[in-house]
């Protein structure tokens, strides 16, 4: 029932009310089931999988205290060439996130942060798009991630830097909206290292049956708060030593 609904909601653009309001009793694990259900029958492949929340920032903007995951699949990739129809989307934010892009498997339940720099492929620039089919972000925990931890799309950009080539922990990130600086923030803000969020990430989804492969794009969360999307933005994220990324919203009316 609750996946059918989001299902529709994402469909028809038509946000519905926070399902822990009927479901107050819904836990963490029983709205991973609801997500499941729901990537399991979209046609388009996995390509990866992303961390929510995982910045003081982002727990703090949402009213929750712990991360959250989702997955990314093929028809949600962005092209910096292409501007995006906002319209598209219900409520729609930008985030600036280190892109993982592994070269090899990862454990499951054992996985270490040696695991994830080993089978890191390379680092990249990205923006994530997040929407809420929930209505105006009203969520607790177990709503964004009944709604696939809010994952709408993303855009990666061009460079490409293997992880011993730089420190994880300290490449500075801004977002601009066309040459104003709407947020900034540093890759430390997700739990302290993004390959913290990443070796979390391999260790929660083996619980659920699910292995980060080689060739995934994992996302592990937000260098800082989310910014709203209005048609005609032009946004364009500068991470150091990591080059940049553009992502572009028609002014409307654009398929």
């Amino acid at each position: 029932m609750f996946a059918d609904r989001l299902r529709d909601a994402e469909r028809d653009r038509i946000p519905v009310a926070p399902i822990t309001r009927e479901s107050p009793g819904l836990t963490a694990a029983d709205a991973y089931e609801i997500q499941l259900r729901n990537i399991r029958r979209r046609s388009a492949p996995v390509v990866g999988h992303k961390v929510g929340l995982s910045s003081k920032a982002m727990q703090e903007m949402m009213g929750v205290d712990e991360p959250d995951y989702g997955h990314l699949l093929a028809d949600m990739r962005l092209s910096e060439d292409e501007p995006v129809n906002a319209e598209r989307y219900c409520f729609p934010r930008v985030e600036i996130e280190v892109a993982f892009l592994l070269g090899d498997d990862l454990p499951g339940e054992s996985c270490t942060e040696a695991d994830v720099l080993a089978a890191t492929e390379a680092l990249a620039p990205s923006i994530e798009l997040i929407d809420s089919r929930i209505a105006d972000w009203r969520i607790s925990l177990a709503d964004t991630i009944a709604d696939n931890a809010s994952s709408a799309g993303f855009v990666v950009g061009a460079q490409r830097v293997p992880p011993n080539e730089i420190d994880p922990r300290g490449i500075a990130a801004v977002l601009f909206r066309g040459t104003e600086a709407v947020a900034a923030g540093r890759s430390d803000a997700v739990l302290g290292n993004p390959v913290t969020a990443v070796a979390w990430l391999a260790r929660t989804v083996a619980r659920f049956g699910v292995r980060l492969r080689a060739g995934h794009l994992i996302m592990p969360g937000a260098c800082a708060r989310a910014v709203d999307v209005r048609p005609g933005d032009e946004f364009r994220a500068e991470f150091t030593g990591l080059g940049d990324v553009r992502l572009t919203f028609a002014k409307g009316g654009t398929p």
